[in-house]
């Protein structure tokens, strides 16, 4: 019996209407990068003349595409940028599983300085939710899923509500390792350059002014894991970043640390352990001990969380494809081994 011929791929035709040029040339953007974007997250080729596109892709890919370039044709009113391009294909992917969000609804609405500050995925949602609701909340997943940067924007949120008087974030500088001493300055300005992102993160959704104002006032602190030792913090919202580096007693020592009136968030991706070899990750023991605790809540992110360039989430999925055949091929030659033996 003859094995069938895998059937054609045929292009789907999608005419833009009503007729607008000015929309069209906001919809493709100079030389066209925003169609060229689109075509890189979809997995797709589009062929334009005039408001006719030719897609062509498997049939979900095409479909995703047309539904796409009819959404970003109802925005174009104005002048596409590559960001909103980017975060509306992030939103159009995953609206196919929005419903399977655990809690559903529209994502919570944060006071930043970033008035459309909001979750763009299911879980990203979830996440927003679960640090409203919960005082203390992990979030574990890959780069990109914007762990840190919506942790921080709750932070920001619960301080202009009066909510906290403070914000304090840390993280391990297990990066540096033994060559800590060598860098210039003291134990701050070491570690200054490991608490970056924070920073950045702060100056987005605050505005650099009213950050340092508040850094002088102390209203916000940054600080290397190191100086949590022996506090007790009040009134406060805690992010712990880069989790996954922190060993168990650590973790158990940050954990501790939270007083009456204050909110923590741990973030961290288990894939990017810097600790020595043979080390425990106190992230990885945490989920495993704190998993049924009340008052505590998990949010799991996915490489389709990832909201950064559509690249990433590829690279996170090759990485991951390429990480499980290892492991495969490791656990087969195993049981041969094992095979062997007997």
């Amino acid at each position: 019996m003859k094995a069938k011929a895998p059937a054609k791929k045929r292009p789907v035709e999608l005419l833009l209407s009503p007729v607008d040029n000015n929309r069209l040339a906001n919809l493709c953007g100079v030389l066209d990068e925003n169609l060229r974007q689109i075509e890189t997250a979809l997995d797709v080729t589009i062929a334009r003349r005039g408001e006719r596109f030719t897609i062509h892709g498997t049939a979900e890919a095409a479909g995703r595409c047309s539904e796409a370039l009819q959404h970003f044709y109802g925005l174009a009113k104005q002048a596409l940028s590559v960001d909103e391009i980017q975060l509306g294909l992030v939103e159009l992917l995953n609206r196919p599983v929005r419903g399977l969000s655990a809690h559903g609804g529209p994502s919570p609405a944060l006071v930043t300085r970033k008035t459309e500050l909001h979750g763009r995925t299911p879980r990203q949602i979830e996440y927003l939710k679960h640090i409203q609701e919960h005082d203390i909340t992990f979030g574990v997943g890959p780069a990109g899923t914007g762990k840190t940067y919506l942790a921080v924007a709750c932070a920001v949120d619960a301080f202009e509500r009066e909510l906290v008087s403070r914000i304090v974030l840390t993280r391990p500088a297990v990066e540096a390792g033994e060559r800590l001493g060598f860098l210039p300055g003291d134990l701050a300005q070491k570690v200054d350059p490991y608490l970056r992102p924070l920073y950045d993160a702060l100056y987005d959704l605050m505005g650099f002014d009213r950050v340092m104002k508040m850094l002088e006032k102390q209203a916000i602190e940054i600080a290397p894991l190191a100086y949590m030792r022996g506090r007790t913090l009040n009134h406060a919202f805690i992010i712990l970043d880069e989790a996954q580096n922190t060993t168990p007693e650590q973790m158990k020592m940050f954990l501790t640390r939270i007083g009456i009136g204050a909110k923590a968030v741990v973030t961290g991706d288990v894939t990017q352990i810097d600790l020595q070899r043979g080390q425990k990750s106190g992230l990885i023991e945490a989920r495993q001990i704190l998993t049924e605790v009340r008052g505590i809540a998990f949010t799991e992110f996915l490489k389709e969380d990832v909201v950064r360039h559509p690249l990433v989430a590829r690279i996170v999925s090759a990485y991951e494809a390429h990480t499980a055949a290892l492991e495969a091929r490791e656990a087969a030659a195993n049981a041969a081994r094992k095979h062997a033996k007997e």
